[in-house]
């Protein structure tokens, strides 16, 4: 490829921390989406539905479509999409949760949640 050709593709990375705090229905939601998934074969929905009561992460990823992030925005397409979802401690008080000198985008310091950090929200 030609850098014409690709300097037409943007990587746009993304973390969220969602809070569960309703996790019977987090797992009920995935399961709708498991059922309602006319081309999942049916030894991998098996699989797909006990996943999905055991673990939050598991609910989660079935829910979360990237596609849905970007679908409104204009003169975009999809190439390429991954994400994984994880169980994690969290801390929001913890220094490694706060915004990184590599997320700053404009170089103003804005306040999110009360906390001064690089970048734009």
């Amino acid at each position: 490829m030609s850098d014409s050709e690709t300097s037409r593709y943007v990587r746009v990375q993304v973390e969220l921390v969602l809070e569960v705090d309703d996790p019977e229905r987090l797992s009920a939601a995935a399961l709708d989406r498991i059922g309602a998934d006319e081309a999942m074969p049916d030894d991998e929905r098996a699989h797909a539905r006990s996943a999905v009561r055991e673990d939050e992460a598991e609910a989660l990823a079935y829910l979360v479509e990237p596609f849905d992030l970007v679908k409104e925005v204009p003169g975009v397409e999809l190439a390429q999409a991954s994400w994984t979802s994880e169980l994690i401690d969290y801390d929001p008080d913890a220094v490694e949760w706060g915004l990184d000198e590599d997320d700053e985008v404009d170089g103003e310091e804005v306040e999110v949640d009360g906390e001064v950090g690089a970048g734009r929200v």
